[in-house]
């Protein structure tokens, strides 16, 4: 058994590393995806996962593979398009490190994962199936997406989704705020950032949005919200906790943060009840999780920058 299974884009992140001789711009082909980022800090953690996906026949898409295999993540369930080339990502960050994305997927591979290119063995046998939206643009990847899921639900799977929104790949805003409301009504765990909460309650207070999302979707066990540079909450059976992120570190990429807090919540809700954690647990992992997103954006990208668990705790000590 897998203690987690990822459905998604696995992809270059292209992101900026210094000028060359001549002046030009120089960039890094950092391997990436948020799922796969998420399936990366697990590894970190000890824990077994695999991933399920498409990437294109080309020299990108032998650089994944081998890349997610060396650190220990299962790639059986990753196939070959043999046409269409595996996606690239530009990352374009600011004076603070934060970032935005623009894309080379019209389509790219990752979009034409099929139903025939499931391997259902390794869906069903997850102990949590993690997905998000970017599996969910267009038609073809979004009934893939919404087989895997009753495939996962069931082999008895709990199921994580991280929305994980980036609008320039949506043909309408609409849609996707539909494919989140959907992916949120088949999760037991939900970890959302503050501007996707608001993006789909349209409520601009926290507290009252993430009320309004447990209160539609009875499933979700335990709901985490990050906020950026300023930290996470949880919601659970009513109560919530906050804790502030860890602002000392030297910030030069936020790549990856958010799926490394991912990645260090499901571990921390592997072993677990979820009918029956308690603050002090949840308060743990948000510090735990805190310090891991703080450590990997002082590097640049995200699936080989994941941090070392002694190197987290040392960091959580620090407070």
């Amino acid at each position: 058994m897998y203690d987690v299974v990822a459905l998604g884009e696995l992809l270059i992140d292209f992101t900026p590393y210094g000028k060359s001789e001549q002046g030009n711009e120089v960039l890094e082909a950092n391997p990436g995806g948020a799922p796969c980022n998420v399936l990366a800090m697990l590894n970190k953690l000890g824990r077994k996962t695999a991933f399920v996906g498409k990437v294109g026949y080309d020299s990108f898409g032998t650089l994944l593979r081998n890349t997610i295999t060396e650190i220990g993540i299962d790639s059986t369930g990753l196939v070959t398009d043999p046409k269409i080339h595996t996606t690239l990502a530009f990352v374009h960050l600011d004076e603070h490190g934060d970032r935005n994305f623009s894309f080379c997927r019209n389509p790219g591979a990752d979009m034409m994962l099929g139903k025939e290119d499931l391997n259902e063995e390794i869906i069903k046998q997850a102990k949590i199936f993690h997905f998000g939206t970017l599996s969910m643009t267009s038609e073809k990847i979004r009934e893939t997406t919404k087989a895997a899921i009753e495939m996962a639900k069931a082999g008895g799977s709990l199921l994580s989704f991280d929305p994980n929104l980036r609008p320039p790949l949506w043909d309408d805003l609409e849609t996707a705020k539909e494919m989140i409301w959907y992916g949120i009504s088949q999760c037991n765990i939900l970890k959302i950032s503050e501007d996707e909460l608001e993006f789909i309650t349209g409520i601009s207070d926290l507290d009252q949005a993430a009320q309004k999302v447990q209160n539609e979707n009875p499933n979700i066990k335990v709901m985490f919200v990050t906020l950026g540079k300023d930290g996470s909450s949880f919601y659970y059976q009513g109560q919530k906790g906050f804790q502030e992120t860890f602002k000392e570190v030297k910030t030069i990429d936020t790549t990856g943060a958010g799926d490394t807090f991912c990645g260090c919540m499901l571990h921390f809700l592997l072993d677990q009840d979820l009918d029956h954690l308690t603050c002090d647990y949840l308060m743990e992992a948000l510090t735990f999780g805190n310090a891991a997103s703080s450590l990997v954006t002082t590097k640049k990208g995200a699936i080989r920058s994941m941090p070392a668990k002694d190197d987290v705790l040392t960091l959580v000590k620090s407070r």
